[in-house]
């Protein structure tokens, strides 16, 4: 099987065996869910950190059921994503929240290349959010998608600011106008 159909060399794709357009909502929102899949991969690359890539890898399998989730809304066979694993994610969070120094300010997304990387899928992953979301306000989405990536960005955001916090390198903090 060839990697290329030149089926969408006319901006059109297959979409759960009906023709869409590449542009079409449903698309966009799996498109967005895999371009975050990537940056995840990308941090794991990068990451030195066995217990954050222990975290993160298990998302990259929820990523794909999520994309298959939204490709297909009424899929009776696919393996949608777990309303647990979001459970799951808030556990992860409070205990590693209580290592973290209390947060009181807005803090500018960076510090190591770890924690960089994570900011990015954090953005990433607000940004499917927003678009999962008006996509469901016109078709049918599983809600369990937008509670799982609502709490992915929320546990992306700790694990930057964890993935800081071992190297020691403080977080700059945002006051506004200084």
């Amino acid at each position: 099987m060839r990697i290329y159909t030149k089926f969408g060399d006319k901006g059109k794709t297959s979409l759960v065996g009906k023709v869409t357009d590449k542009d079409d909502p449903r698309v966009a929102a799996y498109g967005e869910v895999d371009e975050l899949n990537a940056a995840i991969g990308l941090t794991i690359a990068f990451c030195k950190y066995s217990d954050i890539k222990e975290i993160l890898t298990p998302i990259q399998k929820d990523l794909f059921i999520v994309g298959a989730d939204l490709a297909n809304p009424q899929g009776e066979k696919l393996n949608r994503i777990n309303p647990i694993r979001v459970s799951e994610f808030e556990k992860t969070i409070d205990e590693i929240w209580e290592q973290l120094p209390a947060l009181t300010h807005f803090i500018l997304p960076g510090g190591t290349q770890t924690a960089s990387l994570l900011h990015l899928a954090r953005t990433i992953c607000r940004r499917a959010e927003r678009n999962i979301v008006a996509l469901s306000k016109k078709e049918k989405v599983n809600p369990d998608i937008i509670v799982y990536i609502n709490r992915l960005s929320d546990l992306l955001f700790t694990l930057a600011r964890f993935a800081n916090r071992k190297e020691r390198v403080e977080e700059i903090i945002w006051k506004g106008k200084k």
